[in-house]
């Protein structure tokens, strides 16, 4: 599959509380699915709402969960998003309706606060089950046990996989309109 973007990536930022157990696994999931799907020229990070674990690695056992089901996670620096870096992500993906609400006052203070407003979703809302059922919110695991990691990861996965057909339509749209631009004709 060709590049999402013809020059410039597209930037996509998952955001959590403290950046250290549920946006940080998103973030290293994200970034095999795209590799599996052919999908290149999208850069992935991610953030916390807040700052109280600046400078961290990941939760040890947000790691041992992601390697448990093969994933390579690499050196992770908690930090918290910035009203600025709204204007270097297309697209802020909320792990949960609390962190959605905090990025929405943010965004608010923006330069562009209806560019930064659209840039705005939450995970699971790419994922069919979750909107059905109105469970778009991927719980905390932190205060809890083995388990709860497990099913962050779980739902993830599943959104990521609503959010990977997301970004192929995307690439697929420009790639006509790339094409349209050159022969005059709408895209193919």
């Amino acid at each position: 599959m060709a590049d999402i973007a013809e020059h410039e990536p597209f930037r996509v930022c998952f955001v959590c509380s403290g950046n250290i157990c549920r946006s940080p696994t998103a973030e290293v999931v994200l970034r095999s699915m795209l590799a599996e799907a052919g999908i290149a020229g999208v850069v992935v990070d991610s953030a916390g709402t807040g700052d109280w674990h600046a400078g961290d690695d990941m939760d040890a056992r947000s790691r041992l969960t992601l390697t448990a089901q093969g994933y390579q996670p690499g050196v992770h620096t908690a930090r918290q998003f910035q009203v600025s870096d709204f204007a270097e992500r297309e697209l802020v993906v909320a792990i949960d309706q609390g962190h959605l609400s905090r990025l929405s006052q943010l965004a608010l203070l923006s330069d562009d606060p209806d560019g930064a407003l659209a840039s705005l979703v939450l995970l699971r809302s790419y994922d069919p089950a979750a909107v059905a059922l109105g469970e778009l919110d991927v719980p905390d695991p932190y205060y809890g046990g083995a388990e709860g990691f497990d099913l962050v990861l779980q739902q993830i996965k599943d959104a990521g996989t609503g959010l990977i057909a997301a970004l192929a339509d995307r690439n697929a749209d420009r790639n006509a309109d790339r094409n349209a631009d050159r022969t005059g004709a709408p895209g193919v």
